[in-house]
């Protein structure tokens, strides 16, 4: 059982880019974090809206999982707002962002969600993952429900 982590396209103007990488230390905790809880981490940086839903359609194909989302530059999009209700996996909305300059998440009620985690920067991403990890019942070191 693996938890997805997808994120968005990011805006540059009026480029919309591959997000950049998660920092090296941030990654490697993600890792790390996920195997202590007996678990992987499966990660998908998207280029544009389109390969954003085509990923979330992929990772909804394991049932009973969960999807760390970073919308990023789609967080408007109502192609992306239509989809997230028919997902079966519950996901945590994930924002990059520090809290002097928050991002805009998706409207409330729109799918499964189970959380949001934003105003930590990439640190934001270790945040969602316990939000993921104690939906799984598996917040505990080691610790597996249901497997």
């Amino acid at each position: 059982m693996s938890i997805f982590i997808i994120r968005g396209p990011e805006a540059a103007g009026q480029l919309i880019r591959t997000a950049q990488p998660l920092p090296g230390p941030v990654l490697k905790a993600l890792v790390h974090r996920a195997i202590d809880a007996g678990t992987t981490v499966a990660i998908r940086a998207c280029g544009s809206e389109q390969e954003l839903l085509d990923a979330l359609r992929v990772a909804d194909h394991s049932r009973g999982e969960v999807t760390l989302l970073d919308p990023g530059a789609c967080v408007g999009s109502v192609r992306l707002q239509r989809l997230l209700p028919h997902l079966h996996n519950a996901y945590v909305e994930v924002h990059d962002d520090d809290c002097r300059t928050p991002e805009a998440c998706l409207p409330e009620g729109v799918g499964s969600r189970i959380g949001v985690a934003h105003g930590y920067c990439a640190q934001s991403y270790m945040h969602a993952l316990e939000i993921a990890l104690d939906h799984l019942g598996c917040s505990e070191v080691g610790c597996r429900v249901g497997t």
